[in-house]
């Protein structure tokens, strides 16, 4: 499997904190983070692309991008890039990646800020939980059925997932992640939703402190979900976002940086 995609931004020395983004089509690192990237510019970004989105490529198994193998893409382009220990600032299913990394390998993981991620349908057991498990599939099809991607299905994915005040989406972000989501490799994959995989049991190994960052209307799960899932990790804390859904990070980024800036910095 070819490598993510990766490049640094931000400052040019210090701390290495890795930026993953979401799952939905033609997320990417910078387009789902650039806005938080670019209010922190003395911390050190290295953004990375996972197998199948943005500028990386995946082979033909759907099984290519499973958190499992996105995790071990990572871990190799950690250890070539050679940064050290690692924090990891994540989106959604950039979240999974991380929680398996930092189960298989916590030598690499210091602090992760994980927003909107499920990783379990019901964590520590918990529930009943606010959530749609299917959520992310039926959008997906939606997406790249019919007569295909276009600009104007999303505006209306953004709209319905992933901000809560639509009227102040931005036509660069629709228009990003749309060339985004009509990449070869993209497209290679769109009709292969990555394999539902379970990480319940690996969130006991993750011990990187973690602060679990929720859209107050997110709508693939509730607060209630983030609440379950901070407990169920050993070093886990919790920030609600409100007026906001699924990207916080994209809609209100000064929130988003300010948090996770000061989860990053505080080291007991």
């Amino acid at each position: 499997m070819t490598g993510p995609v990766h490049g640094w931004a931000g400052a040019a020395d210090g701390p290495v904190t890795v930026v993953l983004h979401g799952g939905g089509p033609g997320c990417h690192a910078t387009s789902d983070f650039g806005a938080v990237m670019a209010m922190r510019p003395e911390r050190r970004w290295l953004w990375a692309d996972l197998p199948g989105y943005g500028g990386s490529v995946t082979g033909p198994s759907a099984v290519r991008r499973s958190p499992t193998a996105a995790a071990h893409a990572l871990a190799a382009l950690l250890d070539r890039v050679g940064p050290g220990r690692v924090d990891v600032l994540t989106q959604s299913y950039g979240g999974l990646v991380a929680l398996r990394l930092a189960a298989d390998r916590p030598e690499r993981i210091g602090r992760i800020v994980l927003i909107g991620s499920r990783p379990t349908p019901a964590p520590g057991g918990a529930g009943p939980l606010r959530a749609d498990p299917g959520l992310g599939a039926r959008v997906r099809a939606e997406y790249y059925g019919g007569d295909g991607p276009s600009p104007a299905k999303m505006r209306a994915l953004l709209a319905a997932l992933e901000w809560y005040d639509t009227a102040r989406i931005p036509e660069s972000t629709v228009l990003a992640r749309y060339r985004a989501s009509v990449t070869d490799g993209a497209l290679a994959t769109a009709a292969m939703p990555a394999p539902a995989e379970d990480l319940g049991h690996a969130l006991g190994a993750v011990k990187a402190p973690t602060l679990v960052l929720w859209g107050r209307h997110d709508p693939f799960a509730g607060p209630d979900y983030a609440a379950a899932l901070a407990d169920a990790l050993p070093r886990g804390d919790l920030a609600v976002v409100g007026r906001t859904a699924h990207h916080p990070q994209a809609e209100r980024p000064a929130a988003v940086a300010a948090l996770a800036d000061a989860f990053l910095t505080h080291r007991s």
